[in-house]
């Protein structure tokens, strides 16, 4: 069932997922956003302000050389008006439409920002091809092409967009002041844009000395503190508005709140930090690209507490310490994370080119903040915001409240809290198997339906690949299908999802899952088996082993229960090529110029099939189970044709085909 946001519905699925105190705090928003409608004050005088929070000398001289070429081509590409959001090329960044969507081609209504119904895309538009633009990241690769390169060219463009979208965008008017990851995320870039741009004549006039500019940078500080993401809510999401906030109070902090604003930030961020990870240093919502966010944030503020030399308490420093050898122990060959839960492409920092390496940027940053330990994969690539973060933040050895803590030792492979395992194997072979909770607090906002499902590559390559995310608002059927059990590795009983969707970003109930056994440690044969509830009565188990020598993965997946109606999924990537031949798969893929190859054995107690690329959402078609199959989202608003195959038939758990073996080997 699909419930749009936004619908009664949802607003009652919604409230059932909330405490009281969530409950009352929304009350309170409520009351407080009716008040502001006609209380709209302006922001207090300001004298004798000034930015103290600039690079150290020498920090630019440090940038490696390539990646201030693929930088300078980017800001260039920029500079002409070209960029591309989701997927959606646009031409006109010189001089943009901040309410315009160019995918639907709609306008963004005005009035007050409370008012808007951004969730509705055909009043709207699609909001995020809205929002991105308005977080001022391409500005802020501007300001680091002025810094680089001195070409007063940039700056201009930079404060001509600036002033153009303070006009376009008064305090509490219209869309972009209705979220507040949107506005913590826009004061980040604002701190950055004012200090890479610090050596331009007219930088001062831009911000501290311009009445407008202090006036947005007020309102949006004020927005923060009034409308914290509560509750259910509090994800990524609070933790972007800390840090902006933050950020803003440490390096705008010319205003009788600023102190206030500084404390009550920086007790947010901490704790959220805190709540929002696992001590194993994985992110609690269970949604890689959300980790990379969040620890892009978490670095972001450091660095404005140790420019502004304030102190933060150590188990900030200690949970981003914690959340950088954890991205170190689950890359692949290639340095690629898991594909796992929900992914926007949201960053909380950008001042790099295109093609600049996003998790190779993480773990360089955590060398040179953290140190990197033996056992951490080789960073090669470079970047930009490397020399720049490590520039202000203390290293983590020099700091006199670091709390001394024990590193892993060697790389680990299981992350009992996250649920999470990773089997390595000969020939770059990786492999993820899911046991962890369903998400994160009681929406799970970003989980999927995933339950057990495996994620594998070679060397690099999805063989059997997580399918991502493509969309979150507008289009509820494909929103539906990546975040379903058939849309995963994993099986499927009587055609419905393991855990139930409330709304695009509300799970109503969520399945549990356990691990029974993780054991990576025989160099020989790794194995991994757990198990979830989310079809009662009947209990589905998995059991992985990857055997070195064959180079071979076996799954058996184990129903027990009555008979049901099942249906078995694997998503290869969209490299791999399969010639399906009763309930054998030939695989083929190229790689750095290479041919190679696998034959994956099916359960041969199923009926296979192939799809490619299918999207019919007419009745007959969901009647079959799958209206839509064979899809790969590589980034957000971005999905292309890949072959996914179904496996269909009946289970009885008390009989010998209640369990089903598939094999995966590996040539050569």
């Amino acid at each position: 069932m699909t419930v749009s946001s936004g619908s009664p519905g949802w607003y009652l699925r919604r409230l059932s997922r909330m405490g009281p105190r969530e409950v009352a705090g929304r009350v309170g928003d409520a009351v407080r956003r009716r008040r502001w409608r006609s209380a709209r004050p302006h922001c207090p005088s300001v004298s004798g302000a000034r930015f103290a929070a600039v690079l150290p000398a020498g920090t630019i001289a440090g940038i490696p050389p390539d990646a201030a070429k693929r930088l300078l081509a980017t800001a260039d590409r920029l500079m002409d008006g070209h960029a591309e959001y989701f997927g959606v090329v646009r031409e006109d960044l010189a001089a943009p439409d901040w309410w315009y969507d160019p995918k639907t081609g709609r306008r963004a209504p005005g009035g007050y920002a409370f008012d808007v119904p951004y969730r509705n895309e055909d009043a709207v538009g699609d909001i995020k091809q809205i929002w991105e633009p308005s977080r001022h990241q391409y500005l802020t690769v501007l300001a680091a092409a002025y810094a680089i390169t001195g070409d007063q060219r940039y700056a201009e463009r930079v404060a001509e967009h600036l002033r153009s979208w303070w006009a376009a965008n008064p305090p509490l008017h219209g869309v972009h002041w209705v979220s507040g990851i949107e506005l913590g995320i826009r004061l980040l870039s604002w701190v950055w844009i004012r200090r890479l741009l610090d050596g331009w004549p007219g930088a001062a006039a831009l911000f501290e000395g311009n009445p407008v500019a202090l006036n947005q940078i007020w309102h949006h500080q004020r927005w923060l503190a009034a409308f914290p993401s509560r509750g259910s809510s509090a994800n990524n999401h609070v933790i972007a508005e800390a840090a902006g906030q933050f950020a803003a109070a440490c390096a705008f902090g010319w205003f009788p709140a600023s102190a206030r604003w500084r404390a009550g930030a920086l007790r947010s961020l901490e704790r959220h930090l805190r709540g929002n990870t696992f001590h194993s240093g994985l992110n609690r919502e269970l949604a890689t690209e959300y980790h990379g966010l969040v620890l892009e944030l978490g670095l972001a503020a450091v660095a404005e507490a140790d420019a502004a030399a304030v102190p933060v308490p150590a188990t900030v420093r200690l949970v981003l310490l914690r959340m950088t050898d954890a991205l170190a122990a689950v890359v692949d060959s290639r340095l690629r994370p898991p594909r796992q839960g929900d992914a926007d492409d949201g960053h909380g920092l950008v001042v790099d080119g295109a093609g600049t390496d996003r998790w190779a940027s993480l773990l360089a940053t955590g060398d040179a903040v953290f140190g990197r330990l033996a056992w951490w994969p080789t960073v090669t690539g470079t970047d930009v915001r490397t020399p720049l973060l490590a520039a202000l933040i203390r290293p983590y050895a020099k700091v006199g409240t670091a709390p001394a803590v024990t590193r892993p030792a060697s790389r680990p492979a299981h992350f009992a809290d996250a649920g999470m395992t990773i089997l390595r194997g000969p020939g770059e072979i990786w492999c993820r198997c899911d046991g962890g909770p369903h998400g994160f607090l009681s929406i799970a906002a970003h989980a999927h339906a995933d339950a057990l499902s495996v994620e594998v590559r070679h060397d690099g390559v999805d063989v059997l690949a997580d399918p991502g995310t493509f969309c979150y608002h507008g289009q509820p059927e494909w929103r539906q299908y990546f975040r379903s059990t058939l849309g995963h590795n994993t099986l499927r009983l009587d055609g419905s999802d393991q855990s139930v969707s409330g709304g695009p970003f509300l799970w109503t109930r969520h399945a549990r899952s356990r691990v029974l056994t993780a054991d990576a440690s025989d160099e020989g044969v790794v194995r991994w088996c757990a198990e979830h509830d989310g079809y009662q009565p009947s209990v589905h188990r998995r059991r992985v082993e990857l055997t070195a020598e064959k180079k071979e993965l076996t799954v058996v997946d184990e129903v027990r229960g009555p008979r049901r109606a099942v249906h078995l999924a694997f998503h290869l990537g969209p490299a791999i090529a399969a010639d399906l031949v009763g309930n054998r798969a030939v695989l083929t893929w190229i790689r750095d110029g290479e041919g190679r190859s696998a034959v994956l054995d099916l359960p041969g107690q199923l009926s296979w099939r192939a799809h490619r690329g299918e999207s019919d959402p007419s009745p007959s078609s969901s009647s079959r189970g799958y209206p839509m199959l064979g899809w790969y989202s590589a980034g957000f608003g971005r999905k292309e044709p890949t072959t996914t195959l179904v496996g269909t038939g009946f289970v009885d758990g008390a009989a010998p085909s209640g369990k089903f073996t598939t094999v995966l080997r590996f040539r050569g």
